[in-house]
């Protein structure tokens, strides 16, 4: 394997053209640099350097090594900056629902990300009760969680409007018992659901059952079931039920945004900005 070192001294004799320069910007005696060539030269088992002339030129076969000395120093250096833990700037842990890990959350996350390029930044997505049980536990850094009603810790809050939603062409509110499209256990939606049509006393069963809110928004609007979901997630392949049609409107949702004190200057900065956007999310959902 060529040592780096001797690559290096190698290379600043070829671009400065002088031993003695080379030693200068290397900060080295120039025997040693003259040492360090000889060693390369003899692993390699060829002349890399034309000493005969004024000006100290590469060889042919100095040519041909100069091209991949470059590139392996250049290797070196980019996996040293790549390892350098005292200018990382480290990991950011953000928790957040599944419907904002999307498009509307990217852009915002893709500027940060290209602004601090030495930072980590590592999203979970998942459901609220998941998510609040990690930034609890200390898995977390910043979290934006749905509550009814959100913990006495949180920095911000926003209504989260909720409708019951239905399929536009293939209705499936006049079916009995009425076939629900839901969350796996746990989940707020679900629970709330459940609970509201239990107060009305209509019969229900579960139909669908999915982790992914972009899933059960395409099974409502294929015809599979009704559910309760965001208003950013109604299509206009959806119907919103109304209490005229039996289902009784469900408030007091809050989205929050949660921040740990010992927060750096890019987590506060990214919480700056996401506390920005939700409010700005916020005004454009209650329209």
């Amino acid at each position: 394997m060529l040592d780096p070192v001797l690559l290096r001294s190698f290379v600043m004799v070829v671009d400065v053209g002088n031993f003695t320069r080379a030693a200068e910007h290397l900060h080295l005696t120039q025997s040693t640099v003259s040492q360090q060539v000889l060693r390369l030269e003899q692993a390699l088992g060829c002349r890399l350097l034309d000493r005969n002339q004024r000006q100290v030129l590469p060889t042919e076969e100095g040519e041909r090594l100069l091209g991949y000395a470059r590139r392996i120093l250049q290797l070196g250096e980019e996996a040293r900056q790549a390892l350098d833990t005292e200018h990382s700037e480290g990991a950011l842990r953000l928790g957040m629902p599944e419907d904002f890990a999307g498009e509307r959350m990217m852009p915002l996350l893709a500027a940060f990300s290209a602004q601090r390029p030495r930072l980590r930044l590592e999203v979970s997505s998942g459901l609220s009760h998941e998510l609040l049980r990690q930034y609890r536990n200390g898995e977390l850094d910043l979290l934006l969680v749905k509550q009814w009603g959100a913990d006495s810790d949180c920095l911000a809050r926003w209504p989260e409007p909720l409708h019951w939603l239905d399929s536009a062409t293939q209705p499936s509110a006049g079916r009995e018992p009425l076939p629900l499209v839901v969350f796996p256990l746990g989940a707020l939606y679900r629970q709330e659901m459940i609970h509201a049509l239990e107060g009305t006393g209509r019969r229900w069963r579960i139909s669908y059952c999915s982790a992914s809110l972009a899933s059960l928004a395409a099974a409502v609007a294929s015809g599979m079931g009704v559910s309760l979901l965001p208003e950013r997630c109604r299509q206009a392949t959806h119907r919103v039920l109304t209490a005229d049609d039996g289902f009784p409107p469900i408030g007091g949702l809050e989205l929050a945004l949660y921040a740990r004190a010992e927060l750096g200057s890019a987590g506060r900065s990214l919480c700056e900005q996401l506390q920005h956007l939700c409010g700005q999310m916020a005004v454009t959902d209650a329209r």
